[in-house]
């Protein structure tokens, strides 16, 4: 229990520390010592930790020590909940005050709303049900994918944090004039890693959602930290999706207490009972369903699947660091981690087809196909990302939906490699702007001459997105087969034409990367050492991931696939059998060693480029027609005339509404039928 602690408790007092520093020489050594602190805590959990079974780390009836004073879990946990009720309500109030300064009516509704029902709650019911509740109470708690979570947040989280110091200099000389925030930077960064931290080790769901309001405000400070009004405006709009998530997780908050079955806020109860209900093949409680829906729907909403994508490319304004947190380590992956915790629930078997499954799977399955088509006509290369980011996420919001151990383990594979991969990626586009000038595509022209290491590291991450043996399109893979065996068919075309379409857009990033244009002088020393130093770091972690990936399905998520599915715990059954996957590692090892024995000189002739009329020996320009000097270009092909942004996104809209809609009209349905029933004494009424 120390080390989680310290997890959440080191980024806080780091986070305070450097809301204090100005200087530049003292902020440094902080970021960097903290940063590999963090990491290694993380490192060692989980060497430490790594059996499968869940660890209770603060349960009531109980005590422990605190400074030689031995204190009552319950006194202590009634502590934590009283401060997280006080904070919770100061950050809503925040809220509602820049509302009001700005005048965004709906995040001021929205964040009252939120607030005056869980204080209402908490206040007036939720005391009461923990203390009528006499049997032992599971506060916080680890299993294995809480802690490959913890490895993703303490190591890629802090590494972007490091990689910060060099970028946020380069942002600061850029904004000449303008007084330095990066003190406040940096502490919403911190702030952000211990709240993360804190969402995956809650079992506790009121604290979860602490945590989960924490990462709503940081990001929402984070992408309006330039203060221009676009920026403005789309933290507010960013704000508000996620406070309409919020709600949701309220409402599922207070059934909860109120379902005499449940009555309680462990998120381990809750799955225990979803798993039964599963198992004995029962059809749904209409309640219950609404409760595992309306924290799926939050999940979606955290996870900015259709229709609340917006929110994740109105980010892109932020500065890079922001948008590598937010797609890759953090925010969004809270989303996808509840989603996923909650997928022994799902799935679409049983009496009840229209439940919480068949909504996760059909707006996970239509925000990676037309998430996926929306990038084809990007040229920015941010909003490529973004937009891979969304439909990457949609593709392991569907695999949780099926839930399936099979489905699940292709979702946690992909949280892994996208993690690693994507905050490689945000961070090499990151660097290449403040050098080149631009994050579009189609200036990234010569890039393996002007910045040749970063232009490598830049390729090894768009591999990692979709080319064999890399991860990502092995885990795809597996997905596909996964849908094939529960028989969710009609989710299976979805990733096959949205996997066919990311085709196009890498390789057209990847053509740009490795076309290499003579003559160019190098711009990469003047790159600061930390991002180097990190991009390099990461690229390191794509290619070992990569390897080593049958180590962690054998090692982490294997055994928690066998403790969470208990039908198969003797013999789990994964999408990739372990030959497989050693194949695949060999492979990664293979294309590793090639490149390296190409890398470097060799004493062939070098001729200069014909280009159909006279080339001066530059390979940059010829003399074309009426003798003027013609640039070289080469342009990729966008689309967009077939697959315009604008269309592709309301037809994804459109259809994930009507299927929310659907849903949750269904449940009021149910629920209502069933009072019904209940109210005509089980006679007359109809069953729900």
């Amino acid at each position: 229990m120390g080390i989680v602690v310290l997890l959440i408790v080191l980024p806080l007092v780091v986070a305070c520390i450097l809301l204090a520093v100005k200087s530049d020489s003292i902020r440094a050594p902080i970021v960097i010592g903290a940063g590999i602190a963090i990491a290694a805590l993380s490192i060692v959990l989980a060497i430490g930790n790594h059996g499968g079974i869940i660890h209770e780390l603060w349960q009531s009836p109980g005590t422990f020590k605190l400074g030689g004073v031995q204190i009552a879990t319950e006194n202590a946990a009634a502590g934590v909940s009283v401060a997280m009720t006080v904070i919770g309500a100061i950050m809503s109030i925040a809220i509602i005050v820049l509302g009001i300064k700005y005048k965004k009516i709906l995040a001021i509704v929205l964040a009252i709303i939120q607030e005056a029902a869980i204080l209402w709650f908490e206040l007036s019911k939720g005391y009461a049900i923990e203390a009528a509740n006499t049997a032992a109470k599971n506060y916080l708690y680890l299993d294995n994918f809480s802690l490959i979570m913890i490895l993703i947040i303490g190591i890629i989280g802090s590494g972007i944090c490091i990689y910060a110091l060099g970028y946020m200099k380069d942002f600061q000389r850029h904004a000449a004039g303008e007084k330095d925030r990066r003190p406040w930077f940096f502490f919403l960064l911190f702030l952000f890693l211990a709240a993360m931290v804190g969402i995956v080790v809650s079992n506790n769901l009121i604290w979860m959602f602490f945590f989960w309001e924490i990462t709503t405000l940081c990001s929402f400070l984070l992408i309006g930290f330039t203060r221009t009004p676009e920026a403005v405006n789309n933290s507010f709009r960013a704000v508000i999706l996620n406070l309409i998530g919020g709600c949701a997780f309220v409402a599922a908050i207070i059934m909860m207490g109120m379902h005499p079955a449940i009555h309680n806020f462990e998120l381990s109860n809750l799955l225990d009972i979803g798993t039964q209900i599963k198992a004995a093949g029962q059809g749904g409680d209409p309640v219950f369903d609404t409760i595992i829906g309306l924290l799926a729907f939050a999940g979606l909403t955290k996870a900015a699947q259709m229709p609340f994508q917006s929110w994740l490319l109105g980010a892109m304004v932020a500065p890079t660091p922001v948008s590598a947190l937010l797609h890759s380590s953090t925010m969004v992956k809270a989303g996808v981690f509840l989603i996923i915790k909650l997928a022994p629930c799902l799935g679409i078997s049983g009496l009840f087809a229209i439940g919480p499954g068949f909504m996760v799977i059909i707006v996970g399955g239509a925000t990676f196909l037309f998430a996926s088509f929306s990038a084809l006509s990007q040229s920015n290369a941010k909003r490529v990302l973004a937009y891979s980011t969304i439909a990457n996420l949609g593709l392991i919001v569907a695999c949780a939906g099926v839930g399936t151990a099979e489905a699940v383990w292709c979702a946690i594979m992909l949280v892994i490699f996208h993690a690693v991969t994507k905050s490689l990626l945000f961070l090499c586009v990151g660097t290449a702007e403040h050098r080149i000038g631009s994050r579009d595509i189609e200036d990234m022209d010569g890039l393996f001459g002007r910045m040749p290491r970063l232009a490598l590291f830049m390729i090894v991450g768009v591999s990692g997105m979709f080319l064999a043996p890399f991860g990502m399109l092995i885990s795809k893979w597996a997905a596909m087969q996964a849908f094939v065996d529960s028989g969710v068919l009609w989710a299976l075309l979805a990733v096959i034409f949205g996997s066919a379409v990311t085709l196009f857009y890498w390789t057209k990033w990847l053509g740009k990367l490795t076309a290499i244009v003579a003559n160019r002088t190098s711009i990469e020393t003047g790159v600061n050492r930390t991002e180097m130093a990190i991009t390099g770091l990461f690229t390191a972690f794509t290619l070992i991931v990569a390897i080593t990936f049958p180590f962690f399905s054998g090692g982490m998520i294997v055994p928690y696939l066998g403790v969470t599915f208990s039908s198969v715990a003797e013999n789990v059954f994964v999408a990739l059998q372990s030959s497989d996957m050693i194949v695949m590692m060999c492979l990664v090892v293979l294309v590793i060693v090639l490149v390296l024995l190409l890398y470097g000189s060799n004493r062939k002739r070098v001729m200069p480029l014909y280009m159909a009329g006279l080339n001066e020996g530059d390979d940059l320009t010829y003399v074309g027609s009426m003798q003027k000097d013609v640039p070289v270009t080469l342009r990729n092909w966008y689309f967009e005339d077939l697959f315009p942004e604008k269309l592709m996104n309301r037809i994804g809209v459109i259809v994930t509404s009507a299927v929310l809609v659907l849903v949750f009209s269904y449940y009021i349905y149910a629920a209502t039928a069933l009072g019904q029933y209940l109210l005509s004494g089980g006679a007359g009424g109809g069953a729900a």
